[in-house]
């Protein structure tokens, strides 16, 4: 046989890991900045791949900084937003100065989620369109009746009332949401400090401002005779 004419081998498709996510609750309460790449190693982390350069540098003891003179897959901390936001990247090294972005993936409160690419996000949003479409139209066509007589018309039917739903009972914080809730309350308190308020002006009693009428009421001008005025004339009897 031929070599041209030999079936040739489908290579099996990856797995989809956009629907998974990834945690460790040991991990949650401590994690920082320091510390997030050994946590993205974990061995049951379904994201990591242990044919990266960064097993061989943890295997040396060496710094991440090693990563830099290496070529192959690594994975390297692209963004922190403490206490709650870390972005990871997995890239292919060329160079030193020339890399290629494969996935990223980030951690939101301890749980790893793989970012999704611009092509499936698409793809969900046009057949999440495509499905609501279709069961409008399904629903539209089941109020459609025909007649004989009378032709195509429409029966809609009345919605009945919908049900009080029951109150859902709150689940509790955990511990981890708590303290970088606190956090981030002190954060913000140092960034916006709230203003303090003038202290207030004292306001006049009722009795002082009648204490103020009476002593207006009692102060009184007194007239001043002025030099100019002349005394009224006498009276001269009269002479028979």
């Amino acid at each position: 046989m031929f070599p041209d004419m030999m079936p040739s081998r489908v290579p099996p498709t990856a797995e989809n890991l956009l629907g998974l996510s990834w945690n460790d609750s040991a991990w949650i309460p401590i994690l920082n900045p320091s510390n997030v790449m050994d946590y993205f190693s974990e061995r049951s982390n379904p994201f990591y791949d242990r044919t990266c350069n960064n097993e061989i540098v943890k295997m040396q003891r060496l710094s991440l900084d090693q990563l830099n003179n290496m070529t192959g897959l690594e994975f390297v901390l692209l963004h922190v937003q403490e206490p709650i936001l870390y972005v990871i990247r997995k890239q292919q090294r060329y160079s030193s100065t020339h890399v290629t972005p494969v996935a990223d993936y980030y951690i939101i409160a301890g749980t790893i989620y793989q970012a999704p690419d611009l092509a499936s996000v698409l793809n969900s949003r046009i057949m999440s369109a495509v499905h609501h479409l279709q069961s409008a139209f399904e629903e539209a066509s089941s109020y459609s009746r025909y007649h004989p007589s009378k032709g195509y018309s429409w029966e809609l039917k009345v919605c009945d009332k919908p049900t009080k739903k029951e109150n859902s009972k709150e689940e509790p914080s955990s511990l981890f949401q708590r303290q970088r809730v606190d956090m981030l309350l002190v954060e913000l308190t140092k960034k916006f400090p709230i203003p303090i308020a003038p202290p207030p002006v004292p306001v006049k009693t009722t009795s002082e401002n009648l204490e103020i009428k009476s002593e207006a009421r009692e102060v009184k001008t007194e007239k001043v005779d002025s030099p100019c005025m002349k005394p009224p004339p006498e009276k001269k009897p009269r002479l028979n």
